[in-house]
């Protein structure tokens, strides 16, 4: 039997205050175990985009399903955000908390899990992104390529199947950018990436889709 697609957006559309339209219309699938690369202009949508598929916008018209379930209201998106990992342009909007093991254990923590299997859960994800010994560090302290190692931490903690990511090079330095570039091409999970990293797309990624005019191709 075929598997469905992890996600299937049919004829979505969307506009900022009913006037700024990002989307008109848009077809998109995603399946278990693809590398996309998400293309586009500056203000094409990619972001927003990202939103729909977990819910923190939702269509004014079209569908959207997630894990072979409708999403039409907040509720539905829930388990949708609990499998998907969005890892946001800005790393100081995933990033709240007091410490860094605050910061990575949330996730796990608002899915249900004992504090302790939380921390064992945000250690782990640590140790995965190269920050282990971090735990008590202050989070708005670190140094921007540490944020992006702890943001993108926060989303490896939960366990996803499928992660989103947003720029996730942007504003690092070389050293940095090839720490998470190791860090990123070692992961299994299905990948979206938004990048103007042409070089970074390259090798993450064996699909583009461009986002232009509201509606994606490729």
């Amino acid at each position: 039997m075929t598997q469905p697609p992890l996600f299937h957006l049919q004829g979505v559309h969307f506009a900022y205050d009913g006037d700024h339209k990002v989307l008109t219309g848009a077809d998109f699938v995603l399946r278990t175990g693809e590398k996309v690369a998400l293309c586009g202009a500056n203000g094409a949508g990619k972001t927003t985009l990202f939103h729909l598929m977990v819910g923190l916008v939702i269509p004014q018209a079209g569908s959207v399903q997630a894990f072979g379930a409708p999403c039409r209201r907040e509720v539905d998106f829930h388990p949708v955000r609990a499998r998907t990992g969005l890892l946001f342009q800005d790393s100081d909007d995933q990033l709240f908390c007091p410490t860094v093991i605050e910061d990575v254990a949330f996730g796990p923590l608002n899915q249900g899990h004992s504090r302790a299997q939380a921390r064992a859960q945000a250690v782990e994800a640590l140790a995965l992104v190269g920050l282990s010994g971090f735990d008590d560090r202050v989070t708005h302290k670190l140094s921007g390529g540490q944020k992006r190692l702890v943001a993108l931490a926060t989303i490896l903690a939960m366990k996803p199947q499928v992660l989103l990511l947003d720029e996730p090079t942007n504003g690092l330095d070389r050293d940095a950018r090839a720490r998470l570039m190791r860090i990123l091409d070692g992961l299994p999970q299905t990948l979206m990436v938004i990048s103007h990293d042409d070089d970074a797309l390259a090798a993450l990624t064996t699909r583009r889709v461009t986002l232009e005019n509201g509606l994606l191709s490729g």
